[in-house]
């Protein structure tokens, strides 16, 4: 989806409808704003961070015990 928006003289933005129904955007949600490589991208700020990142790369941790994990490292860091 591309879509073309203008800046106002108060440097505001509308978000095209297209968008806000893909990304279930309603008034009064909060979008964060990030600059990467010279673009402006926009993301919906989540409302629970930790539900959010639950799970993600859960993948690389599989079959790996997390308490014996730490306690590999600590014994690491003595060493």
């Amino acid at each position: 989806m591309t879509a073309r928006v203008k800046v106002s003289s108060k440097f505001q933005i509308s978000v095209p409808a297209d968008a806000r129904r893909r990304l279930h955007l309603q008034a009064g949600d909060s979008l964060l704003v990030d600059v990467r490589d010279g673009y402006i991208v926009l993301i919906p700020e989540p409302s629970d961070y930790s539900q959010r990142l639950r799970g993600l790369h859960s993948d690389i941790w599989q079959g790996i015990e997390p308490q014996e994990y730490v306690r590999g490292e600590r014994e690491a860091w003595q060493e």
